[in-house]
């Protein structure tokens, strides 16, 4: 079966007949099906007018609104979705690089290490899901969305300590459902729940695409041409997700006995887009941080902080680029270290051909990767860019959902899992020839 990147019949013939593949879609669906059955059970108690004035108003909670598939703006028991799990996790790769003891089992721990590392996780994001989730509901407090609860009343504590326990418990039910997906289903679970949340908002945003288009506000030439941009962006995004730079690698030789070893020619790749959607989504965050305070902090300096940083304003793109550079090399410097990879393949008889092994493979490579890191964030910075360009230029903004983060995401995932499926299958194909 030669694998041109294509699902032609026979493959998916193939796929159908392997091991085990079948139960596994059909265990990832059923778990979608329950996860998109607890985003329709709401709250109890809170004015839904204020809710949906709240979290549609282009702030952070917005971004996080996308992520849970609309479940934070109905205000569901699953409303806080994975965004606890997704911070915790990236808490705790940050704290890697910092914490000898972390680090540690990262590397060296193992399976056993591994484990450690995950139940690490899982207190991390009960203690993000509560300090979330409490602020969420005094901030909804504040905002007169709690019925029968005023903001110049006193708090009510009983109602916000179970929203908390329930929202928490929402969190934790997700958290679990992510990690069944992971071991027991196809994919990474977290991405494949974040996927499900953005295409679930889809029929939405062509209702209102209609709606706009029936009203006069635009037309369909400039829809059409505004998702033939969003195609174009997708192609780019695949090819520069694959893309990577091939350092060849070479190791020693080396005798023993009568018999030869090693001499073996292979490569490192640095990717392009090393760090994936997270700097959009960093830098999104900082962004968009003033102006949700702002709705619930009456503050003169924070309005003016605000209106500095509105997206329509000329400050906003240049941050928002500035703010992506540095998060794409921060990121790229606590996932990739030139001296460690350097001292691994001194340590394994590897090198370099035509650099010492050592400090002299080190300084090659933290050049390489400074190089990769720029062509990644300019990269990243036009895919953030154009289509916000894109929209204010044809005058269409009922898709603002499906912007850059929506589709680094989108397009990560669906690779992600087409070369799992492409892996099991590889998989069976050796089965067969043992067989």
């Amino acid at each position: 079966m030669k694998n041109n990147g294509i699902l032609r019949p026979e493959v998916v013939g193939e796929m159908l007949k392997s091991s085990g593949l079948i139960q596994k879609i059909l265990f990832t669906i059923g778990i979608i099906i329950v996860f998109r059955i607890g985003i329709f059970i709401p709250v109890p108690g809170l004015d839904t007018s204020i809710l949906q004035k709240l979290f549609n108003s282009g702030n952070l909670l917005g971004l996080i609104d996308m992520f849970s598939g609309g479940a934070l703006s109905s205000f569901s028991i699953l409303a806080m979705g994975i965004v606890p799990y997704i911070n915790a996790s990236i808490i705790i790769q940050l704290m890697t690089s910092v914490i000898p003891k972390l680090e540690e089992l990262q590397k060296e721990g193992g399976e056993a290490g591994r484990k450690q590392l995950a139940q690490i996780t899982r207190y991390l994001t009960i203690v993000l899901g509560t300090l979330q989730s409490t602020g969420i509901v005094i901030a909804l407090w504040r905002s007169n969305a709690i019925i029968g609860h005023p903001a110049a009343s006193s708090p009510p504590i009983l109602f916000i300590l179970n929203t908390v326990l329930l929202l928490v418990a929402g969190t934790i039910f997700i958290m679990w459902l992510g990690e069944q997906i992971t071991e027991k289903g196809i994919g990474n679970g977290a991405s494949i729940l974040i996927f499900i949340g953005i295409i679930s908002r889809f029929p939405s945003y062509f209702k209102s695409t209609m709606e706009s288009v029936e009203a006069g506000a635009t037309n369909w030439f400039s829809v059409s041409l505004l998702l033939l941009i969003f195609l174009s962006l997708i192609i780019a995004i695949v090819y520069a997700s694959e893309g990577a730079r091939k350092i060849p690698v070479q190791s020693a030789k080396r005798q023993v006995g009568n018999k030869m070893y090693g001499g073996r020619a292979t490569y490192l790749p640095f990717r392009i887009n090393q760090g994936g959607v997270m700097p959009i989504i960093f830098a999104s965050s900082v962004l968009l941080f003033p102006a949700t305070i702002s709705q619930f902090v009456s503050a003169g300096w924070l309005k003016t902080i605000t209106d500095y940083l509105n997206p329509s304003k000329p400050l906003y793109p240049i941050l928002y680029c500035a703010l992506i550079f540095f998060f794409t090399f921060f990121y790229a410097s606590i996932t990739l270290n030139p001296i460690e990879i350097a001292n691994n393949l001194k340590r394994y008889g590897s090198f370099i051909p035509g650099y010492r092994p050592g400090r002299p493979t080190a300084e090659y490579l933290e050049t390489i990767l400074n190089r990769i890191t720029l062509l990644g964030a300019l990269f990243i910075s036009s895919i953030a860019l154009i289509p916000m360009i894109a929209e204010r230029a044809l005058g269409v903004n009922t898709l603002s959902g499906l912007g850059s983060t929506a589709l680094l995401i989108m397009v990560g995932v669906a690779i992600d899992l087409f070369n799992q499926l492409q892996a099991h299958l590889l998989a069976r194909q050796y089965e067969g020839f043992l067989k």
